[in-house]
């Protein structure tokens, strides 16, 4: 499991470069693309997201049920 600083550092730097890419694309009049790639973006993230909460609820039900 990554820890807590890199999973954020992971989110800002997919943010970053979803917002470079959308820039870059819209200033070509790429509408559509730029809007895809955000979604991907989105998408990327939120499966980090997911699996980080997925892990934190398996330490919670370890805890409470006393597994190991």
């Amino acid at each position: 499991m990554l820890t807590d600083a890199s999973i954020l550092f992971q989110i800002a730097g997919i943010g970053i470069i979803v917002a470079l890419i959308h820039t870059i694309l819209k200033q070509m009049d790429k509408e559509e693309y730029a809007q895809f790639a955000t979604l991907v973006g989105f998408i990327i993230v939120l499966v980090i997201v997911v699996n980080g909460l997925s892990d934190l609820f398996q330490q919670i039900r370890s805890v409470f049920l006393f597994q190991g």
